[in-house]
């Protein structure tokens, strides 16, 4: 007989058999994400979305002509979302908030459908403490819709797999298109999906491992054909976009060095946004994969193909980026939910609250800044208040470095109401269709007749002019001198005005 404890808690774990396995991830998810969610300021990427958000279809288009295409349907389904809900920091960021929360809520069915649920409901737990669940939870990018849809796909697949209909299949095929859509990277998920669907095929749904021994509800396909006519549609509307992205990859990752092998080590910190959490994610992962034997087939799967693809392609050429990655995050979280399952609850939801605990300095230096590193912030919101605060009519701006993945410009005009005319602009971003804009190649002649510019510089500089270079520099040092200078984290904001023998 057990004790009363003992019988206490199966009591209670039976009370929670009635409850929706995703609702508790899904809600813990969602007030996770909702804190703190505008206390960030947008970053460098966020600056991007933003200014192609607000871009029209037509010019949309011709941004993704001229650079990040495989971001362009993200950015035209954020152009509908801040058309009806504005483009505020927290409404650029809702979207990803709802797609987090859905992902713990599938993550906790799909591990539920492929072992037990517990497992779904630890692993969903688990993901949702993570820090670089709210970190990609909380950055108006396309990693947490990637990551809902990895989720999605992944348990359609299964769904499909163990009773096969047209209607799941193109169900199925509906998720992996949207997720090629929203993330190129993330097709590399379709290998684990293979692997999978071949040995359904071959030995059945047990085999496998997206059924449990005398699972009678599973049943053996040999029509592996239906898997290929879902996914050869996908291929086919995602190619246009993979082959223009490849044509932009130079100019859109000029900054990522090949791959090496200590990157992998890194990886773990990397999307988990915390080493000491991206360590012990994967050490309980390891065990889960033990205990879960050939069931474990696709989850691990899931996490080693696309990271092994990516890195390989990653040393010959420049494509390792570890947040392109957070897309298996989830499966890596329902091993470890296995793991989990296989201790008392109590235990279990210790090592749940232990991973948010050793997360808590992460998260809240997330919630300070995007930018990384955490220590090198950078204060766009504080240089427009300035400038704001003593702005004259007939003033101007300048911007330097203008061609920068800072967004100086964007950075500090999103804060701007009204921002003071950008002299040296001689076509905006808009019109060129890119994320920069140009600048007027004789500076000397546009700042002709300006008696005061505020001049807006990367980095702190106590001599700010000094630090403007080229011929740009050149005009503002004959023509003007510096009134007063700001300097905040990650710039420096300085007012210049005339000399009096101008």
């Amino acid at each position: 007989m057990g004790t009363l404890s003992e019988k206490s808690t199966g009591a209670a774990w039976g009370d929670l058999r009635r409850v929706p396995v995703w609702l508790a991830p899904a809600l813990l998810t969602l007030a996770v994400t909702l804190t703190g969610l505008g206390s960030a300021q947008l970053w460098r990427d966020e600056l991007a979305t933003w200014s192609a958000a607000t871009r029209s279809p037509h010019d949309l288009a011709r941004l993704a002509g001229t650079i990040d295409a495989a971001t362009g349907p993200y950015y035209l389904l954020m152009h509908g979302w801040t058309a009806i809900v504005g483009d505020s920091t927290i409404a650029l960021r809702v979207p990803a908030v709802l797609a987090m929360t859905v992902a713990a809520g599938l993550l906790a069915v799909l591990g539920a459908r492929l072992v037990d649920r517990r497992t779904g409901l630890f692993a969903g737990l688990l993901f949702a403490v993570l820090p670089g669940t709210s970190r990609y939870g909380q950055e108006a990018r396309p990693y947490a819709l990637a990551t809902m849809l990895a989720v999605l796909a992944t348990l359609l697949l299964v769904s499909a797999l163990r009773r096969p209909s047209w209607a799941r299949w193109a169900g199925y095929a509906a998720a992996v298109a949207a997720l090629g859509l929203i993330h190129l990277i993330a097709l590399t998920l379709l290998a684990a999906h293979a692997l999978v669907v071949l040995l359904a095929w071959w030995r059945g749904p047990v085999a496998a491992g997206i059924a449990a021994p005398g699972d009678r509800s599973a049943e053996r396909d040999r029509r592996v054909w239906r898997w290929v006519v879902a996914v050869v549609p996908v291929v086919l509307l995602v190619s246009p976009l993979l082959l223009k992205a490849r044509t932009q990859r130079s100019r859109q990752l000029n900054w990522v060095d090949l791959a090496r092998l200590d990157d992998l080590t890194a990886l773990p910190g990397g999307v988990t946004q915390s080493s000491v959490v991206g360590g012990l994610l994967v050490g309980v992962a390891a065990l889960g994969a033990a205990r879960l034997g050939r069931r474990a087939l696709l989850p691990v799967s899931a996490v080693l193909l696309p990271v092994l693809l990516l890195f390989a392609a990653g040393t010959v050429v420049a494509l390792w980026v570890p947040r392109y990655l957070v897309f298996v995050v989830p499966f890596v979280c329902l091993l470890a939910g296995a793991a989990l399952a296989a201790v008392a609850a109590p235990a279990a939801l210790v090592v749940v609250v232990l991973a948010g605990l050793l997360g808590l300095p992460d998260q809240t230096a997330l919630r300070r800044t995007h930018e990384w590193p955490r220590n090198a912030p950078v204060d766009y919101a504080g240089a427009a208040r300035v400038i704001a605060d003593g702005q004259r009519p007939g003033d101007a701006v300048v911007y330097s470095p203008r061609q920068s993945w800072l967004f100086l410009d964007l950075g500090v005009e999103y804060h701007l109401d009204d921002p003071p005319r950008d002299v040296l602009v001689t076509e905006d971003e808009v019109r060129r269709g890119d994320l920069w804009a140009a600048e007027c190649p004789q500076p000397a002649q546009c700042l002709a007749g300006t008696t005061r510019v505020w001049l807006v510089i990367s980095g702190r500089h106590a001599e700010p002019l000094a630090a403007v270079t080229g011929t740009k520099g050149d005009a503002l040092r004959a023509d003007f001198t510096v009134a007063q200078t700001w300097q905040f984290p990650g710039l420096t904001v300085a007012l210049l005005t005339s000399r009096p023998d101008r």
